[in-house]
């Protein structure tokens, strides 16, 4: 029997058999076996789909007609319908049509066939059916109050799950269709139709609506989702849909089966559903960042994302629909491969090997898995837990997988090439160092989205292996320029590709490597002998190296107006040393390479003992000549020199400012920032047993410190003079002053040994 779109009251006012419909509808009622009715529940997802639906129905009877999708079930010679599929539907379509009748005043004759509704899933339920269609509200009050206050209506109703949820629907209704007066006409008129089918040589046994219904579950959200995404495909084009749908079930299902668990060992674990949204939610970013647009303020509700990238209505809902196809397909079946991750760790891995580019062993290699586990998903602080860097990385790997497709829609790319496998792996590695040193440009932010330029240029240089450097709007503009460098280099110089390689895969350097390169290898060899890693750990002296670096010159690099980035002499805090070997927005990154290739250099052995050679020579130096650069003391005094993230507050980056204090953390001074010169005598007193204390107040505004001993207090402005203030055997207040000795401004005495001479004096005197 072939299906016929009707709609409600149609199905109830059809011919007789000889007729045009061929059947005779009498009554519809909902077997014992169904489930509850359910788009009432007071739950986050049915709210939405229940909100989705109603505006549907809405824009049907206000906009324009819509037609649901099939209802079918076993129609029996007295014509009673029993639904197999449809009884959501059918029961919100039976509670809006009395709505609009009692709404409308509708004469009863007009409105009976209503009573022909009914459930059997409790005796109260076909009850309150009953009820209700003899009921008519006063519209005064809420729909469910004006019900659950009648005499007919006892309170162990609210109990029944499918009373209860008719109740917030009839709410729901009453809200969103008061200010439709022709509701009852467009209704009569099918604004709102289904394709019906009954099936009227069909057995309605238990087992079939076990297989049909699960036993009464209700749908999934993803249910929901496949089915409106099914509908609007339909609208543009049946075959694709069918295509899709199919693939959907089949193929793509067996593609993410393989990610299903989660090892929890829970129910959910057993579908792909959460698995399909999250990877349906990485397509819809990507077209919205082709599209130039951005995440900023957009609905990330999946059915909302239906409606902005695949809606029927869409001038590129083809294009959409595409790319959507193309990015599931061409993880299926990788030729050569037997699954995404045995295609991914061909050419990733958590340690440098050559052929792959190096991924931070916090993230896994299976780069897609990772995906369908946790994109979307963010940590308390609202971070996300699959970055934007990710994003493009696997981006990139789409872009390459989907080659063919993608020509298609690139006119400009027709003639390009295909990609093999090792230019795959090359790009990859272009793409995957642009990625690792452009932190502050990838980004979504409402006041910069550099994220449509970034896909474009990684799109350009997957097929076609070009670095453009005049585009400022994408990634990090030094790195683009390094990379574009590094081609024409391994052009002319392929033997030293895996040199590269190796260079560009060190912690510290992370893909940018021209701190030490100048197209040669002299100082890249010996950087890595200076900084040893083993097994991807620090094996090297971080104190020595800073020392040694400060020895030959000022290194650091000026953050802003006060802050200043140096190393750290802790192996927890290596950020500080990829800070310094990062081309950014600081300013001395020309001072920091030449200190560094100075120091290497210098070197022809690179251990503990050789670089404390060049430090302590420096400062034999100075105290043989009786100068103390700024320099000296961060050598001589361990108080000076950062530990943890090698932030230090300076007036000036000069041998000329001793205004110095040092920072604890990132970026801001805290109760834990010193003055190294006093936390210096401070140390040295407290050796010799002398019980001294140190404060600070108003950091950095005017630098004000004090040493606190007994009944003395010691401060100091910044400058070359220092303030005693203390109490005499009389008890009153004195203050003397002394002053460092300066040659065009220069220490020519060391302040520290200075100030625990004069403690040590007044200790003595007092």
């Amino acid at each position: 029997m072939n299906a016929k779109l009707l709609s409600f009251y149609d199905i109830f006012h059809s011919a007789e058999p000889e007729g045009e419909c061929g059947f005779k509808l009498k009554r519809i009622v909902i077997p014992i076996i169904q489930r509850d009715y359910a788009q009432g529940r007071k739950v986050a997802e049915i709210d939405k789909i229940r909100s989705r639906f109603l505006d549907a129905l809405h824009g049907a009877v206000t906009v324009k007609p819509i037609v649901l999708d099939f209802v079918y079930g076993s129609l029996d010679e007295d014509g009673t319908l029993i639904p197999l599929d449809g009884q959501q539907r059918l029961t919100t379509l039976f509670l809006l049509h009395w709505y609009a009748a009692k709404k409308a005043g509708i004469p009863e004759d007009e409105y009976v066939f209503l009573k022909g509704f009914s459930y059997e899933t409790r005796y109260s339920a076909r009850d309150f059916c009953w009820e209700l269609v003899k009921f008519t509200p006063e519209f005064t009050d809420a729909i469910s109050v004006d019900i659950s206050n009648q005499e007919w209506f006892p309170l162990s109703w609210k109990k029944d799950a499918t009373i209860s949820s008719m109740l917030v629907v009839l709410d729901a209704i009453q809200e969103k269709f008061a200010s439709v007066d022709d509701l009852w006409q467009k209704l009569r008129e099918g604004a709102i139709k289904f394709y019906f089918l009954p099936i009227n040589d069909m057995g309605l046994t238990d087992e079939i609506y076990i297989k049909m219904n699960s036993r009464g579950k209700p749908l999934t959200l993803f249910e929901h989702f496949k089915a409106e995404l099914e509908r609007e495909l339909r609208l543009t084009d049946v075959a694709t849909a069918k295509r899709i749908i199919s693939k959907i079930d089949r193929e793509w299902t067996d593609l993410l089966w393989q990610y299903r668990d989660s090892g929890n060992g829970l129910p959910e674990d057993s579908v792909i559903d959460d698995e399909f949204l999250r990877y349906f939610r990485f397509i819809c970013d990507v077209i919205c960042y082709e599209q130039g647009e951005s995440l900023a303020g957009r609905e990330d509700d999946e059915f909302e994302l239906i409606q902005r990238y695949f809606s029927h209505k869409l001038e590129r809902v083809t294009a959409n629909i595409k790319l959507l196809e193309c990015y599931f397909d061409c993880w299926c079946k990788i030729a050569g491969y037997k699954n995404p991750k045995d295609f991914l760790t061909a050419y990733m891995s958590n340690k440098h090997e050559f052929g792959k580019i190096l991924v931070e062993k916090r993230y896994d290699l299976d780069i897609f898995g990772d995906c369908l586990r946790c994109y979307g998903e963010r940590t308390g602080n609202n971070n996300r837990i699959f970055p934007l860097g990710r994003f493009v990385l696997l981006y990139a790997v789409n872009i390459f997988l989907c080659q063919s497709g993608i020509r298609d829609k690139l006119p400009e790319m027709a003639d390009v090439p295909e990609v093999s496998e090792a230019d795959f792996a090359r790009r990859l590695r272009m793409i995957n160092n642009l990625i690792q040193n452009s932190e502050f440009q990838i980004s979504d932010r409402t006041s910069g989205n550099r994220m449509p330029a970034i896909l474009r240029a990684v799109r350009e240089i997957m097929l076609t292996g070009v670095i453009k450097v005049d585009n400022k709007d994408n990634f990090n503009e030094h790195q683009l320029l390094e990379e574009k460098n590094k081609i024409e280099y391994l052009q002319k110089h392929p033997e030293d590709t895996e040199k590269v390689f190796a260079l560009e895969d060190h912690p510290l350097l992370r893909g940018q490597m021209g701190i030490v390169w100048d197209n040669d290898f002299i100082y890249g060899d010996k950087f890595a002998q200076l900084f040893v890693y083993e097994a991807d750990k620090p094996a090297c002296n971080f104190d020595a190296i800073d020392c040694a670096l400060m020895a030959i010159g000022d290194y650091g690099q000026n953050e802003n107006s006060w802050r200043y980035q140096y190393g750290s002499a802790s192996a927890a805090h290596q950020k500080a040393w990829e800070n310094l070997f990062h081309k950014s927005r600081n300013g001395g990154f020309g001072r920091t390479k030449a200190v560094l290739l100075a120091l290497l250099s210098k070197l022809e052995c690179y251990g503990t003992e050789a670089l404390r050679s060049v430090a302590d020579e420096f400062v034999e130096k100075c105290e043989a000549e009786h100068f103390y650069p700024w320099r000296y003391y961060y050598i001589k005094y361990r108080e000076f020199r950062p530990g943890s993230f090698g932030k230090i507050g300076r007036e000036v980056a000069d041998d000329c400012s001793y205004s110095t204090y040092i920072l604890t953390t990132q970026r801001y001074i805290s109760i834990n920032t010193y003055i190294p010169y006093f936390a210096a005598a401070k140390n040295i007193l407290s050796a010799d047993g002398v019980d001294v204390t140190c404060s600070y107040t108003e950091l950095p505004l005017d630098l004000k410190a004090r040493l606190e001993m007994g009944n003395m207090q010691i401060s100091w402005d910044g400058g070359a003079s220092y303030q005693f203030t203390f109490k005499n055997p009389a008890g009153e207040w004195q203050t003397k002053l002394f002053s460092i000795t300066r040659q065009n401004g220069i220490d020519r005495e060391n302040r520290v040994e200075k100030l625990v001479s004069w403690l040590t004096k007044l200790l003595k005197e007092n």
